[in-house]
């Protein structure tokens, strides 16, 4: 996922500093001072703290340097805003005010509107479920996680579900080293829009040309509708070989139309 990238936004995430809660108290000392080195000195010194937290957004890589820029503008407002009288450690402090800044950007910037409580109620499981992983040590169930935020089980699946990014048919999900198997290989069409094609001559004569193998993954897949992984469960091999196994059936029936 995109957080084990090394470099976002030009910052080398592997070379970061960790300042210590001693370390933090003398900055925060300094720039309460006016000590605008010390300030520098503290926003870099968590960085690491914004990239621990953009873990928690799933989604994809390429709004990494988005989220990890929104999360320091909410570190760099937590920095400038923190009252050193208060016996609060600064990452107790620091941590709400760049989840803060993340969702308020994740709601702004989302191509479908989700209204406001539905979002956060999402946010709210994504974290009672991160704490109940540290106290079980395993996956609670969306029946616990509902309990835990006293909302109904239905609620909560709504709210998961309303905050995951739709994705192209188009996307690739497995690549062996050679061809790719996209979304669009894992559905099946339940239209029979085609049944036409069936009384089709040439095409009778084309499904003639192909072997047994062949001819049963054509006709499992366009006639009886089934996805690459019914079929190679069917046939016992692996999806990739049904994905090439059906793209040279229907180069070799095109062929055989010529």
């Amino acid at each position: 996922m995109y957080y084990n990238k090394v470099e976002i936004c030009g910052v080398n995430t592997s070379e970061l500093a960790v300042l210590d809660d001693d370390e933090k108290k003398s900055l925060l000392n300094k720039i309460k001072l006016g000590d605008s080195k010390a300030r520098e000195e503290l926003i870099y010194g968590n960085l690491r703290l914004v990239l621990s937290i953009i873990k928690r957004f799933g989604g994809k890589k390429d709004i990494a340097d988005d989220l990890f820029q929104v999360g320091c503008l909410g570190l760099v407002k937590a920095v400038d805003n923190f009252n050193t009288d208060l016996e609060v450690k600064f990452s107790t402090y620091a941590v709400p005010m760049i989840i803060g800044e993340i969702r308020r950007y994740l709601r702004d910037n989302n191509a479908i509107r989700i209204s406001r409580s539905i979002r956060d109620l999402a946010y709210r499981a994504l974290q009672a479920r991160e704490k109940m992983q540290s106290e079980k040590e395993c996956e609670p169930t969306i029946e616990e996680i509902a309990k835990r935020l006293e909302v109904e089980k239905s609620s909560v699946t709504r709210a998961m579900e309303a905050i995951i990014e739709p994705i192209s048919i188009y996307e690739p999900v497995y690549n062996d080293g050679g061809d790719s198997l996209y979304v669009i290989d894992q559905l099946s069409d339940g239209s029979s829009a085609d049944e036409g094609w069936l009384e089709d001559i040439a095409l009778r004569e084309a499904i003639k040309c192909l072997g047994d193998r062949e001819r049963s993954i054509i006709t499992m897949r366009y006639f009886y509708n089934k996805t690459q992984s019914e079929i190679a469960a069917e046939l016992g091999i692996s999806q990739a070989q049904v994905s090439r196994l059906e793209k040279a059936a229907l180069q070799k029936m095109r062929r055989c139309m010529v």
